[in-house]
């Protein structure tokens, strides 16, 4: 039988690799240029570049944060992050007390709509499996929906409040 994920993660124009501490820059930059794609203002996006660093910066030193990127033969084109957090049980998962969360997916605009993101998304859940994690969740942009809906996600009925 075929594993799906595997073949979703071989092409002949990229390869995925494990983040390093040393893609700081890289999944900083991913994550302004996602936030400003989808409409927020650059102004709101440049007040989180220096706590983000911060945050990101210990999160991958301690190995909270991991992920995957995926490299045109050296240069970088799209990744993905991951955070394991701890949670209560669940209905959706009884017997665990932590989810994965899936964040900070990015690809290049010239390599879109050749499967990358499917690719990091695939690799994604493996790590997840990997971890005997049971329950991911994410937050979807309207262009990334559909390949999530694609790969099985559902919509959920969380909402959200600023305080």
């Amino acid at each position: 039988m075929v594993d799906r994920s595997q073949n979703a993660r071989m092409n002949s124009d990229w390869k995925l690799r494990a983040l390093t501490a040393a893609d700081l820059d890289l999944i900083l930059f991913h994550r302004e240029a996602m936030f400003l794609e989808v409409g927020r203002p650059a102004e709101v996006v440049a007040q989180m570049r220096a706590p983000g660093r911060e945050w990101l910066a210990g999160k991958l030193a301690s190995g909270h944060y991991f992920g995957f990127v995926a490299q045109s033969g050296d240069t970088p084109i799209g990744g993905v992050g991951l955070l394991e957090m701890d949670w209560p049980p669940h209905f959706f998962h009884p017997q665990q007390n932590r989810r994965g969360y899936v964040l900070n997916v990015y690809v290049d605009p010239a390599f879109r709509g050749r499967g990358c993101a499917r690719s990091l998304m695939a690799a994604a859940e493996d790590e997840f499996r990997r971890r005997e994690v049971q329950y991911i969740v994410l937050h979807a942009s309207d262009a990334g929906r559909p390949l999530y809906e694609q790969m099985g996600w559902g919509a959920t009925n969380e909402m959200s409040k600023r305080l």
